[in-house]
């Protein structure tokens, strides 16, 4: 039997769940140990254009935090578009990160969605009630854009990013999309 609010009793609180984020998910990453086999995997097979490779990306101590503690940490990123959904790929360099957890633990592959969020401290605040860990946060290009990676092994997705992305770094995105649908030489 289905039960409306009005069939509750009236010291019940009808309380609907807390939204962690609506979306939309504007991206999709792997984690690997060959960023060039696994972009050429992704062109050759999958038809994602060029790549924007972005080498020895720095994480510092003073915007990045892994389970609640400063780090350090540097990765390679490349990106590509699949139509409008941008993929990610991180090699991790050095340094404590997740995604070096993930690799050691795993091995090169999917690691996480990336959810478009209007605030990261209210969306990490809804996961954490909702009993979903932030276990990593940070910002970079002075808080161009933000994100939070959610712990989501629970329901079969290693993990969910949370992240605020401002102007000038979709202007970026946006020019990486234009990049990637040019015809290659």
């Amino acid at each position: 039997m289905r039960y409306r609010k009005r069939d509750w009793p009236r010291w019940t609180a009808y309380c609907p769940p807390v939204s962690i984020a609506s979306g939309p998910i504007t991206q999709i990453a792997w984690v690997t140990d060959d960023i060039d086999a696994t972009e050429q995997l992704l062109s050759e097979q999958f038809g994602v254009g060029a790549w924007t490779r972005i080498p020895d990306v720095r994480f510092g101590p003073d915007a990045t935090t892994l389970r609640g503690e400063p780090v350090d940490f540097t990765i390679h990123v490349s990106l590509g578009y699949a139509g409008d959904l941008q993929l990610e790929l991180i090699q991790p360099v050095s340094g404590k990160t997740i995604h070096a957890e993930f690799l050691a633990a795993n091995g090169p592959g999917l690691h996480h969605v990336c959810f478009d969020v209007a605030d990261v401290d209210v969306a990490c605040a809804n996961a954490e009630a909702a009993g979903h860990p932030v276990l990593m946060r940070g910002s970079m290009m002075a808080g161009a854009i933000e994100f939070a990676y959610v712990d989501g092994s629970a329901a079969g997705a290693p993990y969910i990013e949370l992240a605020r992305i401002g102007p000038d770094m979709r202007e970026f995105y946006d020019a990486v999309k234009r990049a990637s649908r040019e015809p290659q030489a």
